[in-house]
């Protein structure tokens, strides 16, 4: 079996979250006009919008960590082919605990979880006084993290991921005292739009999706079905709608 028979893995997408061109610029722009030297991506998959930034702020490196090689290895890539691979570098490790800090630019999108306790329920609050530690005087954080837009019910989370239960999130407001709470102040709140949510939940499957309708009889077909079939469920049926994402861009209180 080649790796072309084998199905397709996140190919259609640009950003591994709800996050759309418009969108990114203007963070990018808010991260690069404080001319940041030292960049860090936390959960960074393929680093794309991390490479953005040390295009937009051509004085900066740039470290990308996660657990993925798969993932960290596209990203390699992607810097390779527009010349910054002398100025980035993906690393397969763990960001719990993290040594890689202080840096003047955090990215953590959508990976908080990263610098959690991985026994214990996620802990916003720790993630946050995390990346207050991590992050230089004067420097940005931008969290992507993930806030209930209406309190579901039942029936949305039995829909939802295994286990799902309301103390699984927090309502926005919460988010961000969170984040006061832990030394920051919070110089931008914007939260995902339904179609950013739509391009990235359609993204996510599309290939695979088109691998199924013209490999229905390959044995890896059944498996990969399940797994597509339950994604697309919890959203539709579970979360879509009421989990939310908030980008935070955040500034340390001196």
């Amino acid at each position: 079996m080649t790796e072309t028979d084998l199905p397709p893995r996140l190919g259609a997408l640009t950003f591994h979250g709800p996050l759309s061109e418009a969108r990114a610029d203007r963070l990018i722009e808010r991260l690069a006009a404080g001319a940041p030297s030292t960049v860090l991506d936390i959960g960074s998959g393929w680093g794309e919008l991390l490479l953005r930034v040390l295009e937009a702020a051509p004085g900066a490196t740039g470290v990308g960590v996660d657990i993925n090689a798969e993932d960290l290895a596209r990203g390699r890539v992607l810097a390779k082919e527009r010349g910054l691979a002398g100025r980035v570098e993906f690393v397969e490790e763990s960001a719990r605990g993290t040594a890689r800090g202080p840096v003047d630019a955090i990215l953590c999108l959508g990976s908080s979880q990263a610098l959690c306790d991985p026994d214990q329920p996620h802990d916003p609050a720790a993630a946050l006084r995390e990346l207050r530690r991590l992050v230089t005087p004067g420097g940005r954080v931008v969290l992507g993290e993930g806030f209930w837009e209406r309190t579901p019910t039942d029936e949305q989370l039995a829909g939802m991921w295994p286990g799902a239960r309301p103390e699984d999130h927090l309502p926005l407001g919460g988010l961000v005292d969170l984040a006061i709470d832990a030394g920051f102040r919070p110089a931008w709140i914007e939260t995902a739009s339904r179609e950013e949510w739509e391009e990235f939940e359609s993204g996510y499957r599309h290939e695979t999706e088109v691998w199924l309708a013209a490999h229905p009889d390959h044995p890896l077909a059944a498996e990969t079905r399940a797994r597509v079939d339950r994604q697309r469920s919890a959203w539709l049926n579970g979360y879509r709608g009421v989990l939310g994402i908030a980008y935070l861009t955040l500034v340390p209180v001196a």
